[in-house]
C-alpha cells in the first residue's frame, strides 16, 4: 500500500528481508499537550519508534516532567517496600495481573486513585509493622527477664542450700575459727553446681561463721560488706569475652555465673534467632558494680533488675509470665492483621508494578520531547521502520480517541543525511543467530547482514567438528523439547546460567540436526560404524593370527553414503580420515571465505561505491583463487584420480600421489618448474607461473589504484569549482516547513571532513597487507575443523572402549549389573564431556570462524542498534 512521504513523494512500501536491515525514516510528531501522555503510551505498547533526545543540553533536574518522574519513583519505592514485607512474611505473590487494567488507557484520576490506594496500604503496613516490632521488643524483654529471674532464683537457692549445709558442722566444732569456710566455699564453685562460674570474693570469707546472706548482702554477724550483683542476658558467643574483661578489669574481685538458654530467642534486630546466655555478677562496692555494668553494656548485654527478696522475685516471675501470655496473644492478632493486609496487597502488586513502571517510562520519554509554547504542543522526533509508519499513524489516531480530543497528532517524515539506527526484523528462529552477529558488531544501515548466512553456515561448521549421529540425536532431542515447551520453560530465561541455552534453543536444534547429517557422512554413531549398505571392500576370510597384517580387497562398487564402514576396522583408518578431513576443511574454508568476499559486491552496489567492485573485490578474488583456489582444484583433482590404476600391460598409469603441501611451497620457491613427485597433469608448471604472476599483480592493484582514482576525482571536483557545502547554508526556514531548523542542524552535523589522501593511502595499505596475510592465516585457521573432528571421534572411541565395552565382554551372573553400571558411567560422561564440554568447544571455534575468517571479508559492523521505546522491553529489564 503506498504512502506519502513528508516532502510529497509517493513510494511503495519497501520489502522486508533479513538480508539487509529495514529502511528507516526519521519522523517528527506534533503532539497536542493534552494528548501527549496517551500518545506516548500507545507508542510504547507498539514498540515501533525510537525517540531522540531533543533536550540533551538540559539537565535531568530541569526538564518539564521531572516532578512526575519523581512521583512514580516514590510509588515504585512504596511498592518495593510492600513486596519486601510480603516476602519476609512468606505471603504468596499472585503471578497474574489484571491485563485489562494494564492495557486500558489511564487518565489522571485513575493514577490518583491508584496512588491513594498504594499510600493507604503502605501507611497501614508501616503502622502494623512498627507496632509488631515494638511488641516483639517487649516480648523479647519479657522472655529475657523471665530467664534471668529463673536462673538467678535457682542460683540463690543453691548458694543458700550450701550455706545451710556448711552451718551444721561449723556449730558442732565450737570455736574452730574459719575451718568451715575453708572446707566449703561460700560463693565458689562446688562439684554439684551445674552452672559455670568464675571469681572468689575473698573478702566474703573474712567475717564470722554465720556465713554470707546472698539476698541481703551482709555477713552472718551483721556486718554490711556492701556486696551487690547485676544480672542480664548476653549473646552466647560473647560470654567468654565478658568473663575475661570482667576478671582483668575488676582484678578478680567479682563472682560471675552464667547459664546457656537452651532455645534460641527471636531478636527483631536480627533476621535469624540468636542463642543467648543469662548471667549474674557479684561485686564488692558500688564502683565495681558500675564498672561491671558499663563493661556488660559495652559488649551488648541487656541488664535487668532483680530484687534481692525471694518473695518479690517470685511475684515478678508470675507477673512476667502473665504479661508474656497476654503479649503473645496481642502479637498473634497483630501479625494476623498484618498478613491479611499484605495478602490484599499481593493480589494487586504485579498490576501496580506494571502500571507504575509504564507511567514512569512515559514521563521519561516525555522529557525527551521539546515543548513549543506558541503552539501548545510537544515536538517529538524519532526513528522508525518505513514499513511501520502506517501502524504508527493508527496508534496516533487511537491515542487521540482515548484522550477525547479533536486535535490529532501530526506525523511528518523528515529528510536527513544522518545515519539511522539498524533494525533487523527477526523472529524466534533467527533471533539467536542475529545475536551472534550483533555480539561482533551491529551492521550499518543497508549493509549486508551476515545473520542470514549464519543461520546455515554456523550449525554446519559446528557439525563438521562435532559430527556424530548419536551425539547429534541427543542434542536434537534436548533442543526440540526446549522448542516444543518453550512457553512452559520460559522461566529458564530468568536464570542467568540457563538463559543462554533457552534463548539459543533453535541454534542448538540446528546444530544437532546438522551433527546428525555429518555423523551420517562420517559413518559415526557413538564412535561405532554403521553398515547400512554393502561395503566396497572385502576382508579375506583367513586373516591369520594376531599381529598379522592383511589387506582388504576392493570390490566393484562404492559405498553410496559417507565413509565406508570398512575403514573403521582398518589399521590405517586414522591416516585415511586425517587426510580426508584435512582436505575437506581446506575446501570448505575457501568456499566460506569466497562467499564473504563476494558479499562485498551487494554492499558496493547499495552504497553506490562501484570502485570497490573493480578495484577491491576483483583483485581480492583473483588473488585468493590464484593461490588457494588452485589448491582446492588440486585437492579435487587428486580425489578424482585413481593413482593406482594400471594399463593393459599391468603398469601403473600414474606416479605416486603428489604432496599438495610441497607443491604449494615450491610454487613460490621454484616458479616455472614442477618436480616429478608433485606433477599431476600436463602444463602444470605454466599454469602455476601464470597464477603466481596474477597474485603478485593483484597486490599493487589493491594497494594503489583505488586511492589514486579517489584523488583524481577529488582534484576534478575542486578544479571545476565545486567545494564543500557551507555549514551556514540553510536548507529550509521555519516558515517554509515545520521543524526546518532541526533539519538544518542535521545537515550541518553530517558534513564530512576534507579529503585527505594520506589517510586514504594509509588505510588502503593496512587493508591490503591484512588481506594478503589473512588469506594464508585464515585458510590455515579452518584446519580446526579437522582437528576438533578428529579429537571428538577419538575421545568418543576412548570413552566407549574404557567404560562400556569391557562390560559387554564379561560373563557370569554379575554381567547385567556390570552392563548397567558401565552404561550409566558411559552415558554420564558422554553427556558431560562429549556433548557438554566438546560441544561448547566446537561452538566457540565455529564462532571464531564466523567473526574472524568470514566477517572481516565484507562486514563493517559499526552500526547502532535500533532500540525502540517499548513497554515490553522495559518490563522485561525490570524483572531481571
Amino acid at each position: 500500500m503506498p504512502f506519502t512521504r513528508g516532502w510529497g513523494q509517493t513510494r511503495s512500501r519497501p520489502k522486508t528481508s533479513i538480508f539487509r536491515s529495514e529502511i528507516m525514516s526519521l519522523v517528527q510528531l506534533y503532539i497536542p499537550s493534552d494528548v501527549a501522555r496517551f500518545t506516548v503510551s500507545q507508542l510504547g505498547e507498539m514498540g515501533l519508534l525510537q525517540f531522540r533526545d531533543l533536550n540533551d543540553d538540559v539537565s535531568a533536574f530541569q526538564r518539564s516532567f521531572v516532578n512526575d518522574v519523581r512521583r512514580f519513583d516514590e510509588l515504585e519505592r512504596k511498592l518495593r517496600y510492600l513486596r519486601t514485607q510480603i516476602e519476609r512474611s512468606d505471603v504468596d505473590i499472585y503471578d497474574f495481573f489484571n491485563e485489562e487494567a494494564v492495557a486500558a488507557s489511564r487518565g489522571p484520576r485513575d493514577i490518583d486513585d491508584m496512588e491513594e490506594k498504594i499510600g493507604a496500604h503502605e501507611d497501614r503496613v508501616l503502622r502494623l509493622t512498627a507496632a509488631y516490632k515494638d511488641l516483639q521488643l517487649k516480648h523479647l524483654e519479657l522472655i529475657e527477664n523471665k530467664h534471668v529471674l529463673e536462673e538467678v532464683s535457682s542460683l540463690f537457692v543453691e548458694i543458700s542450700g550450701r550455706q545451710q549445709t556448711a552451718a551444721a558442722p561449723a556449730s558442732a566444732s565450737g570455736a574452730s575459727g574459719g575451718g568451715a569456710h575453708d572446707s566449703v566455699p561460700l560463693l565458689g564453685r562446688s562439684d554439684s553446681l551445674s552452672r559455670r562460674s568464675i571469681g572468689s570474693l575473698d573478702a566474703a570469707y573474712a567475717g564470722d561463721a554465720g556465713g554470707y546472706d546472698v539476698e541481703g548482702g551482709r555477713m552472718g554477724g551483721g556486718h554490711d560488706i556492701n556486696i551487690g550483683f547485676i544480672t542480664g542476658v548476653i549473646r552466647r558467643d560473647r560470654v567468654a569475652t565478658l568473663e575475661r574483661v570482667l576478671w582483668r578489669s575488676l582484678r578478680g574481685n567479682m563472682f560471675l555465673n552464667y547459664v546457656d538458654i537452651e532455645e534460641p530467642i527471636s531478636d527483631p534486630k536480627h533476621d535469624e534467632p540468636v542463642y543467648k546466655s543469662a548471667f549474674i555478677v557479684f561485686a564488692h562496692g558500688e564502683s565495681l558494680r558500675d564498672r561491671a555494668t558499663k563493661i556488660s553494656e559495652a559488649l551488648g548485654a541487656t541488664l535487668y533488675h532483680v530484687d534481692r527478696n525471694a518473695e518479690r522475685r517470685q511475684e515478678e516471675l508470675i507477673e512476667t509470665m502473665s504479661r508474656l501470655d497476654d503479649l503473645q496473644q496481642i502479637l498473634e492478632n497483630n501479625n494476623a492483621a498484618r498478613i491479611n493486609e499484605l495478602t490484599n496487597v499481593s493480589e494487586q502488586l504485579n498490576t501496580w508494578f506494571t502500571i507504575v513502571r509504564k507511567e514512569k517510562a512515559i514521563y521519561h520519554t516525555l522529557n525527551l520531547l521539546n515543548y513549543d509554547a506558541n503552539r501548545n504542543c510537544l515536538i517529538a522526533e524519532g526513528w522508525c521502520a518505513t514499513n511501520d509508519i502506517p501502524a504508527i499513524q493508527s496508534a496516533l489516531h487511537l491515542a487521540t480517541e482515548d484522550a477525547g480530543s479533536n486535535v490529532p497528532t501530526v506525523l511528518h517524515e523528515l529528510r536527513t543525511t544522518k545515519e539511522p539506527p539498524t533494525f533487523v526484523r527477526t523472529n524466534r528462529f533467527t533471533d539467536g543467530f542475529q545475536n551472534i552477529v550483533d555480539a561482533y558488531g551491529v551492521p550499518k544501515a543497508g549493509e549486508v547482514n551476515p545473520g542470514l548466512f549464519t543461520c546455515i553456515t554456523f550449525p554446519f561448521l559446528f557439525a563438521l567438528m562435532f559430527g556424530d549421529l548419536g551425539h547429534g540425536f541427543l542434542m536434537t532431542i534436548c533442543a526440540a523439547l526446549l522448542c516444543i515447551y518453550e512457553k512452559k520453560l520460559a522461566w529458564l530465561a530468568k536464570d542467568e546460567s540457563l538463559r543462554m541455552f533457552y534463548t539459543g534453543r533453535y541454534i542448538v536444534l540446528l546444530m544437532g540436526i546438522f551433527s546428525m547429517y555429518t555423523g551420517l557422512l562420517y559413518n559415526d554413531i557413538f564412535s561405532r560404524a554403521m553398515s547400512m549398505f554393502s561395503s566396497g571392500w572385502q576382508w579375506p576370510s583367513d586373516q591369520g593370527g594376531e599381529g598379522v597384517t592383511v589387506e582388504a580387497t576392493k570390490l566393484g562398487h562404492t559405498y553410496p553414503v559417507g565413509i565406508d564402514p570398512a575403514w573403521h576396522h582398518a589399521g590405517n583408518s586414522l591416516l585415511f580420515t586425517n587426510s580426508y578431513k584435512m582436505k575437506m576443511s581446506i575446501v570448505l574454508g575457501i568456499i566460506h571465505m569466497t562467499l564473504g568476499i563476494c558479499l562485498q559486491v551487494p554492499n558496493a552496489l547499495y552504497f553506490k561505491k562501484r570502485i570497490n567492485i573493480v578495484h577491491v573485490f576483483v583483485p581480492q578474488i583473483i588473488f585468493l583463487f590464484s593461490i588457494f583456489g588452485y589448491l582446492v582444484f588440486a585437492i579435487l583433482f587428486k580425489w578424482c584420480t585413481d593413482w593406482y590404476a594400471r594399463d593393459a600391460a599391468g603398469e601403473l598409469t600414474h606416479i605416486s600421489p603428489p604432496s599438495l603441501l610441497n607443491m604449494l611451497i615450491y610454487m613460490f620457491l621454484s616458479p616455472g618448474s614442477v618436480g616429478e613427485s608433485e606433477r599431476m597433469f600436463r602444463g602444470q608448471a605454466a599454469l602455476q607461473t601464470v597464477l603466481l604472476m596474477l597474485a603478485l599483480a593483484c597486490v599493487p592493484w589493491m594497494l594503489l589504484v583505488k586511492p589514486l582514482i579517489l584523488r583524481r576525482e577529488h582534484q576534478k571536483i575542486i578544479s571545476e569549482g565545486y567545494g564543500r557545502i557551507s555549514s551556514h547554508v540553510r536548507v529550509s526556514s521555519e516558515d517554509d516547513a515545520p521543524g526546518g531548523a532541526i533539519i538544518v542542524s542535521e545537515q550541518e552535523e553530517m558534513q564530512e571532513d576534507d579529503f585527505d589522501f594520506a589517510d586514504i593511502m594509509i588505510n588502503q595499505t593496512i587493508h591490503t597487507i591484512e588481506f594478503c596475510l589473512n588469506s594464508i592465516s585464515n585458510t590455515a585457521s579452518y584446519l580446526r575443523l579437522w582437528a576438533l573432528s578428529l579429537a571428538h571421534a577419538q575421545l568418543s572411541e576412548v570413552l566407549w572402549t574404557m567404560t562400556f565395552l569391557p562390560t559387554l565382554k564379561m560373563s557370569g551372573a554379575l554381567q547385567p549389573i556390570a552392563i548397567f553400571c558401565g552404561f550409566a558411567v558411559w552415558f554420564v560422561l558422554t553427556f558431560s564431556i562429549l556433548i557438554g564440554m566438546e560441544g561448547l568447544s566446537a561452538f566457540l571455534h565455529a564462532l571464531r570462524l564466523h567473526w574472524v575468517e568470514f566477517n572481516n571479508k565484507f562486514y563493517d559492523g559499526t552500526g547502532t542498534k535500533f532500540e525502540p521505546f517499548a513497554f515490553k522491553t522495559i518490563l522485561d529489564e525490570a524483572e531481571e
